[in-house]
């Protein structure tokens, strides 16, 4: 037995075979993991391919992501600014919203409170009115044609109406040369041309502002007393605050007892304030005190109260000449008005009251109170036709807004207006 026989259990021959069949089937292994190796070397750079395309990819998908956040960015901004815009547009219009809103309330604020004291007007001219009317449709309703005898009986009427005989004579020709112009027969016609002539008299008054539009203003307030000078300067004060002016008042009548401290309620029911001084000492200096207060508070209107004496005009004189130059040289921008108030329950008697008081004063204007239960009204007709002395505010109840300026077109009408 040979050696490989017995030492491997083969021959060498058959050992050579074996080891040739192992050597090819190596072989043929070696060449499948070659193959294999190849394979995974061409998936391998597959996947390198896709890898690097799907990167340019998504490098470009980046790029057109940035360009559309960049104009997204662009987007949100435009779009911010117009909301901002929009919502600066909105709070002007708000703003400007609740300005218009806050002027239209006021206006209808104003409009209500001018249409209530009318209202109060028209009432508290029944008296005066029943007295005119009554007079004038009693003549009118006994005659058939119109004469002589029917224009005396008119101008009687008219005189015990409180016209004055001044106002009613002037009445009297201008009617007869309406009738004779228009060519009127009817003696019913008359009433209505009664009310034209009269409504021309009241509207032939300038209207000239009490305020000044470009500057402050004082107004003295003169007249006798119990006509209603402390109540009317509260009642102006009330007026010109809701005309939204700063007011201030001084105590200017030192005079009275108990003056100051009347006022003082009046000024605090009107929301103002009030200049004062002991009782009895001298009225220029209060009003010098006003006008530094005045200035400092950048007061619209000063409104001076002052005594009401008359039985002294020299006093009188002398204490208003005072005021007066004080006014003038410590408040020179300052426009002047002095104003009288009338009782016009007194008729006539306050067209004298005025006379006598343009013995002292410069008057410009006229307040005239009570107008409600007088019968007298009548006599407003009369005070501008025989003083020249515009009416500038009336008053008709004890309410703080029941004194307006005066208008002639609404005062006429209420004279003449049946219920």
């Amino acid at each position: 037995m040979s050696f490989f026989k017995k030492f491997f259990g083969k021959s060498k021959e058959e050992q050579i075979d074996a080891s040739s069949v192992q050597e090819e089937k190596l072989e043929q292994e070696l060449l499948v993991e070659d193959e294999v190796l190849e394979e995974k070397e061409k998936a391998e750079e597959v996947q390198e391919e896709i890898l690097k395309e799907t990167t340019e990819k998504l490098t470009m998908g980046s790029a057109d992501i940035l360009v559309n956040d960049e104009v997204s960015v662009d987007k949100i901004e435009v779009l911010e600014e117009i909301l901002e815009a929009d919502l600066e547009t909105n709070d002007e219009a708000l703003a400007k919203t609740d300005e218009e809103e806050v002027e239209n309330a006021t206006k209808l604020s104003e409009e209500t409170e001018k249409k209530g004291f009318i209202k109060r007007l028209f009432g508290g001219l029944t008296k005066t009115r029943d007295s005119i009317l009554k007079g004038v449709d009693d003549v009118l309703s006994n005659f058939r044609h119109i004469d002589e005898d029917l224009y005396e009986e008119l101008e009687e009427a008219l005189i015990m109406a409180d016209f004055g005989v001044e106002t009613t004579l002037h009445i009297m020709e201008s009617l007869k040369e309406k009738v004779k112009q228009e060519k009127i027969t009817e003696p019913s016609a008359l009433k209505v041309a009664l009310q034209e002539i009269i409504t021309k008299l009241l509207t032939d008054q300038p209207r000239e502002e009490i305020l000044n539009p470009n500057g402050p203003t004082v107004i003295l307030v003169i007249g006798v007393n119990g006509v209603g000078k402390t109540t009317s300067i509260g009642k102006m004060s009330h007026l010109f605050k809701s005309q939204h002016k700063k007011v201030l008042v001084a105590a200017a009548d030192t005079f009275r007892a108990a003056a100051i401290e009347q006022l003082q309620v009046w000024v605090n029911r009107a929301g103002v304030d009030l200049i004062k001084h002991e009782e009895g000492t001298d009225a220029a200096a209060v009003v010098f005190d006003a006008i530094a207060a005045a200035k400092s508070r950048k007061s619209d209107v000063l409104i001076c109260d002052t005594a009401g004496r008359l039985q002294n005009k020299t006093n009188l004189m002398k204490e208003l000449e005072k005021i007066s130059r004080i006014i003038a040289r410590e408040y020179p921008e300052a426009k002047k008005e002095i104003l009288i108030v009338l009782d016009a329950t007194t008729g006539q008697n306050a067209i004298q009251q005025v006379k006598l008081f343009k013995e002292v004063a410069d008057i410009n204007g006229i307040i005239l109170t009570k107008l409600d239960g007088t019968a007298k009204g009548g006599a407003i007709v009369g005070i501008y036709e025989s003083l020249k002395v515009p009416v500038k505010y009336i008053g008709v109840g004890e309410q703080i807004n029941d004194l307006q300026p005066f208008d002639a077109e609404i005062f006429a009408t209420a004279l003449f207006k049946e219920s």
